[in-house]
């Protein structure tokens, strides 16, 4: 079989309960999400997982028009300031697969639903799974990227006037 035969198809475990409707670059800290994952999986799925500080959370860019899906290079957020790179080395929503990435902080379980803060996700995001953060699984040398990305993030996780606790 070759790769261009296989054909995944994935459910969403969950989805996102917020208070954010938009989708936009800046201003993610502080919002807490809830992730409420499908009842046919049960509330033992994510047992356990209260335990854990943090949890990373893939999900789907839903909202991506398909015409916008970027396979090659871009300047990140369309600024010809920051050089032209490809899409997979940025972390740009419209991507091929158009998943996302990101770790949170678990605030505490209740049942079926995880409490999270710093989601990037907005409101009815198809979660896709979770995986609990485990100090093994960091990186064990120091992180390196470019400049621009540090002047990319540099209000990403501020937090929005907008944004409140549920």
């Amino acid at each position: 079989m070759t790769s261009k035969e296989v054909i995944m198809v994935i459910e969403p475990i969950g989805f996102v309960k917020n208070n954010r409707q938009e989708v936009e670059d800046d201003h993610w800290g502080g919002l807490v999400s809830q992730i409420v994952v499908n009842e046919t999986l049960g509330a033992e799925a994510i047992q356990g997982l209260e335990d854990f500080s943090h949890a990373e959370i893939i999900f789907a860019f839903h909202l991506v028009d398909e015409a916008k899906i970027v396979t090659g290079a871009r300047h990140p957020r369309n600024n010809p300031d920051f050089p032209k790179i490809g899409i997979f080395a940025q972390r740009g929503k419209n991507r091929p697969n158009r998943l996302g990435l990101t770790t949170v902080k678990i605030l505490k379980r209740q049942d079926n639903v995880l409490f999270v803060e710093g989601l990037d996700a907005v409101d009815g995001t198809p979660v896709i799974d979770i995986k609990p953060v485990m100090q093994e699984f960091l990186p064990r040398e120091e992180i390196r990227q470019p400049q621009w990305v540090t002047e990319i993030m540099t209000n990403y996780w501020k937090q929005s006037a907008n944004d409140t606790d549920e």
